[in-house]
């Protein structure tokens, strides 16, 4: 399992980051972490569209969801299964979007693994990881804008990725705080106190837990995971404000 993420995921990313460390003009290791993220995140923009039209039809589901709820609420097993079928009749999954959390993290920990890697090898890139193509660059130069040591912890950058992901969970939650059909009638409420839900109170948690989290692991790990995520929220951001000005038009 570990040589099949060594080879699949670990290693490809390695030569990626190496190769755009190699291109970028005075040779920025943080510019190159922001192009690595740039390229992961552009590959996984279907996988992010499936989650958000999954997303969607949940919500348009909430008022069968909760007027079932109801009904069962005192026969859990029933309630599950007549969950499952109304899922499966509208063709959605309310797991769906654990997928893409999923990956994240796969990414995430290469990512890490890269970086420490690096480190641990004096800045200098290991020639038996990379690919025939891709050069040896020697020494590595490990600051950010001549500022940011991305080898050690930032508490700048974790900040900047923790307020980053407190607004981009905040906008996920404005956008999804009222559900309306086509004669305009509200059909749900994320904020509805009297039937709060599960994925509703989960969301509104994360909304400052994820941040904590970010910020948490941003003072402890280095800086360059920290920037990684960064640059990860904030093409979010930018997806998440384009797809929007999409569906209004």
């Amino acid at each position: 399992m570990l040589s099949f993420f060594h080879t699949t995921v670990y290693q490809p990313l390695y030569n990626i980051l190496i190769f755009f460390y190699n291109i970028v003009p005075g040779g920025d290791f943080g510019v190159s972490i922001i192009l690595i993220t740039i390229l992961l995140r552009t590959i996984l923009i279907p996988l992010y569209k499936k989650q958000i039209e999954s997303q969607k039809k949940l919500q348009e589901l909430q008022p069968k969801i909760k007027e079932l709820q109801e009904k069962t609420k005192n026969n859990k097993e029933q309630q599950t299964k007549q969950l499952m079928e109304l899922y499966k009749e509208h063709k959605t999954n309310p797991f769906s979007g654990c997928l893409p959390l999923i990956v994240q993290l796969i990414f995430l920990i290469a990512i890490y693994q890269v970086l420490i890697t690096i480190s641990n090898n004096g800045l200098v890139a290991d020639p038996s990881q990379l690919y025939s193509f891709v050069s040896d660059p020697g020494k590595i130069n490990q600051f950010f804008i001549f500022l940011v040591d991305l080898t050690k912890p930032s508490i700048i950058i974790a900040a900047l990725a923790a307020i980053a992901q407190y607004f981009q969970t905040k906008m996920l939650m404005d956008k999804s705080s009222t559900a309306i059909d086509s004669s305009g009638h509200v059909l749900n409420k994320l904020h509805d106190e009297k039937n709060p839900d599960f994925a509703n109170i989960m969301t509104k948690q994360m909304l400052y837990l994820g941040p904590i989290m970010t910020l948490f692991i941003g003072i402890k790990f280095p800086a360059g995971l920290s920037l990684y995520w960064l640059a990860g929220t904030l093409f979010m951001l930018i997806q998440q404000i384009l797809m929007e000005k999409k569906s209004k038009n």
